[in-house]
């Protein structure tokens, strides 16, 4: 069951096992949070008084961390593909938050082959090439009306949006 050190190296490896069984293969995500038990509070705060090198480069001093900052939870997102026919077990998992919402948009496209739909290719070169894209033109299908006819508008018609409290 191997562990994959990049996303990328995961997402290539499912697409490839999905595509050669999109029937029986299958892809299960997990999201843990864990909230470290008061003994592992300890043990953590006891290791970093004995090893004060593991710290922080930008920590000059040796101080242990308080009680409230290594109470954060800890949250993992765990990918797994697997396929039952072939006994194939592919992984991965993180702990970035940023790298979660990429990830879950790109089972959308693993699942396209599983429902054996077409691929949709993103053509990212033309917006990277700075290339004008082609909109329709509505003169043709707009009546334009003569402005002098209109009536003036009075100003501040409208409520003012509330700012937030800083």
């Amino acid at each position: 069951m191997p562990y994959f050190e990049t996303s990328d190296e995961w997402y290539e490896q499912s697409s490839l096992l999905i595509k050669a069984r999109p029937t029986s293969a299958r892809v299960t995500s997990k999201y843990t949070v864990l909230k470290p038990t008061p003994s592992k509070i300890k043990k953590r705060e006891k290791y970093l008084v004995k090893h004060p090198n593991t710290a922080s480069a930008s920590d000059s001093t040796a101080v242990p961390p308080t009680l409230a900052n290594s109470e954060a939870p800890t949250a993992t997102f765990l990918l797994k593909t697997y396929d039952p026919v072939s006994g194939t077990c592919l992984q991965y998992e993180t702990n970035k938050a940023a790298e979660v919402g990429r990830l879950i948009g790109n089972l959308s496209r693993l699942g396209r082959h599983m429902a054996a739909l077409p691929e949709i290719k993103e053509d990212q070169s033309a917006a990277a090439a700075g290339e004008d894209i082609a909109t329709p033109s509505l003169e043709g299908q707009i009546k334009l009306e003569d402005t002098s006819e209109q009536k003036p508008s009075g100003g501040g018609g409208g409520k003012k949006k509330k700012k937030g409290k800083k």
